[in-house]
């Protein structure tokens, strides 16, 4: 049996040393995901392999992002690319999570993304809840890491994440509230580059899980 870990990073970095740690238990890439929001232009041209573009209108533009996406290169990482996905607007992102966020035909001629982060998440094993609140702190600001992993190495693979500052979804789902929010809206403005700093400073120090949580299997 395999089961599906996601967790909410406020800080990329913070996802980016994780990333490393499943890879080091042996994970491969390919059972990966990392989904980042890209609003302060954190991860420009120096940054991210193989990248195209997005149009003014949040599309994926024809170019090499669009296949890095799909993962490829020595890891994950290396297969970051530039895409936008409804309600998120840029993103950095690669494996499957983002594929299936982004459409099944992302490959294919470019344009509008047609999937959703809500959708694929689900399509994951997520409760309606947690893909709301995930989906959210993407836009928001955050990033994304989701691993499918064995029952074997689920432990593991938990311990890695928690000790890596993920953010609790029930916690931040409560928090999110408190300001007004019902769920995530993937037709609501994208978070611009000052509202990601603001967003990021509001958790900063506090994205550290206080109980490790068991994830459903699938």
């Amino acid at each position: 049996m395999t089961q599906t870990i996601t967790r909410l990073f406020d800080n990329y970095s913070d996802a980016q040393a994780a990333v490393q740690k499943l890879e080091a238990l042996g994970i491969p890439h390919s059972d990966l995901s990392i989904v980042a929001n890209n609003a302060d232009g954190a991860h420009g041209e120096h940054h991210v392999h193989d990248h195209g573009g997005v149009n003014d209108h949040g599309d994926v533009s024809r170019g090499s992002s669009t296949g890095a996406v799909l993962g490829g290169g020595a890891g994950l990482l290396a297969g970051l690319g530039l895409l936008a996905i409804p309600g998120l607007g840029p993103i950095v992102a690669a494996g499957w999570l983002a594929a299936t966020a982004a459409g099944a035909g992302l490959g294919a001629l470019g344009g509008a993304a047609t999937g959703t982060i809500v959708g694929a998440l689900k399509e994951a094993g997520h409760t309606d809840e947690e893909a709301h609140v995930y989906s959210e702190g993407v836009r928001r600001g955050g990033t994304l890491l989701s691993a499918r992993v064995s029952d074997e190495l689920a432990a593991q693979a938990e311990a890695v994440l928690h000790s890596h500052n993920s953010v609790d979804a029930v916690t931040r789902g409560a928090a999110y509230r408190s300001q007004g929010w019902a769920s995530f809206d993937e037709n609501a403005p994208p978070y611009d580059r000052e509202q990601v700093v603001a967003e990021r400073s509001r958790y900063a120090g506090a994205g550290i899980e206080t109980v490790p949580r068991t994830d459903r299997s699938f």
